[in-house]
């Protein structure tokens, strides 16, 4: 491709070299030699095609040097690359080798198995990328597990929380997405072999024999029913990586909000500077989590898109996962990329925190004021005195402690501290941290 995630001036901010391996041209065509060298290994075990062609197959296609330019003609020529792949294999194998290659299979099958291959090691890096991001920010809840600070609804000030319970809540999706990554893989991780138009009839009855064995070479999962035209495991994948993308670009747009410079209760990262502007530290990797993640939003329709194609196989509807996939990939693996060094770099600032506890005059608490009336007096009556009580320093400064009315044993200074009306924010952090 050649995006933001490609681009020499962009890609160090928006893409991820390991992912970029995986969907790179070398990858593509060594996964593909490598089903096709499978593919000829079991069959020749089989009998469907001389064992020592087969070997000869299976021994040349994790050493075949391929053109690549030669196999793009060949793509504008018949819109997919397996068949200049084969042409070129071919030539380099002995003529009587050479005549057994790709036997039985269509190009799709190739395709979409070399593809799987790729896919696999994708999912064992994001997840193992994950499972660090998750265990970074597990030592930050434990750390800020008791850490007062304001909760904030619709943009306001709400009622009291705990950084660890917020930090919490920003990860704990990130558990449930390697639940679901777990659950999918054999779904997605599906070997593809059914031939010409999903019935392999070329291999005479033993297309079901060879699919297995071609699963267990490969180590992939066998797919009883051909999902040539049925495009849902790569949906629900894309769906996934956008999920994962989401989730980051929540915890990014919240470290926005926390660092704004009237703000400043919670930093991450070393910010970035600006042109004219000595004084600012932009909050660059937080941004970036939400670029990202509204790109992925964009995206993922794509694969949608690409679910409704035509008969036994569409070549106008298939591609479209070509352009959407590493997209979708790549800005998951930057995203998780950035997000773990922003759980490692996290610092609270209690001070700009305990300002925010007390601003005008401690009108957060108002929620805390009405309960603890509403144990002496019906609750509409114990919420009218209190509004009485937030107008009063509203329009006169003070206090919400000072403009409530005396209640007989309620000491309100305690009634109203924030630390001690943060509910089960604390619970919150233990029940994430005894999940993981």
């Amino acid at each position: 491709m050649f995006s933001p995630f490609d681009d020499p001036l962009t890609a160090p901010l928006y893409g991820d070299a390991e992912v970029a391996a995986l969907f790179g041209t070398e990858a593509a065509i060594a996964a593909m030699l490598r089903v096709e060298g499978a593919l000829a290994k079991v069959e020749g075990a089989l009998g469907i095609i001389p064992s020592e062609s087969a070997a000869a197959i299976a021994g040349a296609a994790g050493a075949a040097k391929l053109d690549p330019a030669a196999i793009g003609l060949g793509v504008a020529e018949a819109g997919v690359p397996v068949p200049a792949l084969v042409a070129g294999f071919r030539a380099a194998l002995p003529k009587e080798h050479g005549a057994w290659l790709h036997w039985g299979a269509t190009s799709q099958d190739i395709v979409d198995t070399g593809l799987v291959l790729r896919l696999r090691d994708l999912c064992d890096l994001l997840d193992a990328r994950l499972a660090s991001l998750v265990a970074a920010f597990a030592e930050q809840a434990k750390l800020h597990r008791d850490t007062v600070m304001a909760a904030r609804t619709r943009n306001q000030i709400a009622t009291p929380t705990t950084l660890g319970a917020k930090i919490a809540v920003w990860a704990a999706p990130l558990v449930t997405h390697r639940e679901r990554l777990a659950a999918l893989r054999p779904r997605l991780l599906r070997v593809s072999l059914a031939g010409a138009s999903g019935t392999n009839a070329a291999l005479a009855g033993k297309g079901p024999e060879v699919m297995r064995a071609l699963a267990g070479e490969l180590g992939l999962e066998p797919a009883e029913v051909p999902w040539h035209a049925d495009r849902s495991g790569m949906a629900e994948f894309g769906g996934w990586l956008a999920l994962v993308s989401g989730s980051l670009g929540k915890i990014g747009t919240d470290l926005i909000l926390l660092g704004q410079s009237e703000v400043g209760e919670v930093q991450a990262g070393t910010g970035g500077g600006s042109s004219t502007m000595p004084q600012k530290s932009n909050p660059v990797s937080a941004e970036a989590l939400v670029t990202l993640a509204r790109v992925s939003g964009t995206q993922v329709g794509g694969l949608y898109a690409a679910m409704l194609g035509a008969q036994e196989r569409d070549g106008a509807a298939w591609p479209v996962e070509w352009f959407v996939l590493p997209a979708l990939a790549a800005a998951a693996g930057a995203g998780l990329r950035t997000a773990t060094g922003l759980a490692g770099s996290l610092r609270a600032n209690p001070e700009r925190m305990a300002k925010a506890l007390m601003a005008d005059g401690g009108l957060m608490m108002a929620e805390a004021a009405t309960f603890a009336l509403a144990e002496r007096m019906p609750r509409p009556e114990a919420a009218a005195l209190v509004k009485q009580a937030v107008k009063r320093v509203r329009d006169q400064g003070g206090t919400l402690a000072e403009a409530l009315p005396a209640a007989e044993g309620i000491d309100w200074r305690p009634t109203l501290d924030p630390a001690g009306q943060t509910g089960d924010a604390g619970a919150i952090v233990d029940a994430f941290l005894a999940r993981i």
